[in-house]
């Protein structure tokens, strides 16, 4: 058989099952060959169904066919189990025909198709460049890859820098969880107060931004906190 790189390989000749020699079909067994070849022999006899003299140790899948006289006739029950399942009397009166099977039109049977629609039901060709199980050249198979061509096929690594992104859910550190606010921060953490709706809707002004607001220039801090964090 050939090998992999055989350059006598080609499609086709990947047989699997080889050609016995005449040496091997005239040999003879050795006796320790025909004791192995034996099958083992079934012990068992605590099973009530008759079994194999040589078994491989378990039980077979085919079972031996009882006589014909042990054989009878379907119960009621059978017999009722075994009839298929009947449509619904609605849906048999609903339904528009009486079969899945409808006679075709002669409009149908006598029409032509068009030329797009021949030019349509014509199956692809195969291109005409196309090379069906070319061979491999014995050059091309004992080519060794330059540097440049095994970093091209090298698979396109992860950035230096980046940072993969943290579950949703972290542990806290006791630390934070021992931590005590300071006056600025429960001051921070107070939600803003607004006037109740009440009020605000007889204030037509009342979401109206400031002329000193839309003058306001950020400071350089709030620009720095207002940048994205690079990954």
């Amino acid at each position: 058989m050939a090998h992999a790189h055989d350059p006598r390989l080609v499609l086709g000749n990947q047989e699997t099952i080889w050609t016995l020699s005449r040496a091997s079909m005239r040999t003879q067994p050795s006796p320790r060959i025909v004791a192995l070849a034996k099958p083992k022999q079934d012990f068992c006899k605590h099973r009530c169904r008759p079994l194999f003299k040589y078994s491989c140790g378990r039980e077979s899948t085919i079972w031996e066919r009882p006589p014909l006289v042990d054989f009878g006739l379907p119960s009621d029950r059978l017999l009722k189990l075994s009839e298929p399942k009947k449509c619904q009397a609605a849906y048999l009166q609903q339904r528009p025909r009486q079969s899945p099977q409808w006679p075709v039109s002669p409009a149908a049977l006598s029409h032509k198709a068009s030329l797009r629609t021949q030019e349509l039901a014509r199956p692809k060709t195969v291109h005409p460049d196309f090379l069906l199980g070319r061979e491999v050249s014995s050059l091309a198979q004992k080519a060794i890859a330059s540097p440049r061509v095994l970093e091209l096929a090298k698979a396109k690594p992860v950035h230096a820098q980046y940072v993969p992104l943290r579950d949703a859910e972290w542990p806290v550190s006791k630390a934070a969880q021992q931590a005590t606010m300071t006056p600025r921060l429960e001051e921070l953490a107070q939600p803003c107060k607004r006037p109740s709706m009440s009020l605000v809707q007889l204030n037509p002004d009342a979401f109206t931004v400031k002329e000193a607001a839309k003058k306001a220039i950020c400071s350089a801090r709030i620009q720095e906190l207002a940048r994205p964090i690079k990954r």
